[in-house]
């Protein structure tokens, strides 16, 4: 699933998205302040602080994520992730964290692929699969 250029741009200019993640049928949501595209199908997050989410995410990979103003991108993504500990793709989530935060230690680079996007957007639409 390809995500266009207003969501990608919507998701680097946001600065917050909300990503949601279940195990063990225990919701879990919370804000992450370091998301961004990578390219059209992948959203780059850098794990800071999660203890909850990273539990899920490791038990279960599944995840959904809306931007913090819907008004902006009114879409949900969902899809699966991976988890880097350690690579390119952890350097690069490390050197993009370090460089807003120094005091900032990343603990992983969570690199979320879209596979389904639905609308958010309040009306008719919504809830329906828009790609």
């Amino acid at each position: 699933m390809t995500m266009n250029e207003d969501m990608m741009d919507a998701i680097e200019k946001d600065n917050v998205v909300f990503l949601s993640t279940c195990s063990d049928d225990i919701p879990n949501v919370v804000p992450i302040g370091f998301a961004r595209p990578l390219d059209d199908e992948t959203i780059l997050l850098v794990d800071n602080f999660m203890k909850k989410t990273r539990n899920n995410l490791e038990k279960n990979p599944r995840a959904a994520l809306v931007i913090r103003d819907a008004s902006k991108c009114p879409y949900q993504f969902k899809g699966t992730v991976k988890i880097h500990t350690s690579g390119e793709l952890f350097d690069e989530a490390v050197d993009w964290a370090t460089s807003v935060m120094s005091k900032l230690s990343p603990k992983a680079a969570i690199v979320f692929k879209v596979e389904e996007i639905y609308s958010v957007q309040p009306g008719p639409d919504a809830g329906n699969r828009v790609f």
